[in-house]
């Protein structure tokens, strides 16, 4: 068995509006079946030298979910008040705070072999960011990384400063799941119910507000595809 063998092909699927614990399950599968498919070649039963990798698009129906290292306390409402606002909360298994989820948001799940495309998991974040920037940048919009603070963000270092995409990832045994969230035209009001990845003091934007006007998802969406395509060197299928 060739264990050295790498296998860059992606598929994509658009999960569509889609509910939060829906998506996560589905993640999980296709998690589960990358980890087996390592373990096979690892152990010499694999009847095939490479796994699958899949990049998940989706909308989420509004829902707030707090990161396993985050405090519950930045979500400012309660669960009567969540109701209210037709909004989910779920705590879970990826890394940092709080942040929310709700139509007019690109929420990208990238489930990879991690091996066939990064040095490590802060490369990996470190691309993520890239294609977001990338991807803003042909929008005409200037954005950057934030020191100690990972998503892509404007003005950083002003009053202004503001994120426009939240990412927080799960990795183990070198396969991801969870991933990013992007503002297109994200109703920021939501927002208002948190501290924001657990910050009291920076807003969030969304390319909507930026650009002044709503944007057009799927153009949105095969924009990102490409630019994710592109910077993680990926074969999408």
């Amino acid at each position: 068995m060739n264990q050295t063998a790498i296998n860059k092909k992606t598929e994509f699927r658009d999960l569509g509006l889609i509910a939060y614990k829906d998506a996560w399950d589905y993640q999980e599968n296709l998690f589960n079946e990358i980890s087996q498919a390592k373990r096979e070649i690892s152990n010499g039963t694999a009847t095939i030298e490479t796994t699958n990798n899949y990049l998940l698009f989706c909308e989420h129906k509004h829902v707030y979910t707090l990161g396993k290292s985050g405090s519950s306390d930045n979500l400012l409402i309660n669960f009567i008040q969540l109701q209210a606002k037709e909004a989910e909360f779920f705590h879970i298994d990826r890394g940092g705070d709080i942040t929310y989820h709700g139509p007019g948001q690109i929420v990208g799940y990238p489930i990879l072999n991690l091996e066939y495309f990064v040095t490590g998991v802060k490369d990996y974040i470190f691309k993520l960011e890239e294609s977001i920037i990338l991807l803003l940048a042909d929008y005409g919009i200037a954005s950057e990384r934030l020191e100690g603070a990972i998503g892509v963000w404007l003005e950083t270092g002003t009053p202004r400063a503001r994120k426009i995409c939240a990412i927080g990832v799960r990795t183990s045994r070198w396969v991801s799941m969870h991933g990013f969230a992007f503002n297109v035209n994200t109703n920021l009001e939501y927002f208002n119910h948190i501290n924001p990845c657990g910050y009291t003091d920076k807003a969030v934007t969304s390319l909507e507000k930026e650009l002044g006007s709503p944007q057009d998802m799927e153009t949105v969406k095969e924009k990102l595809k490409g630019r994710i395509a592109q910077v993680f060197g990926m074969e999408l299928i």
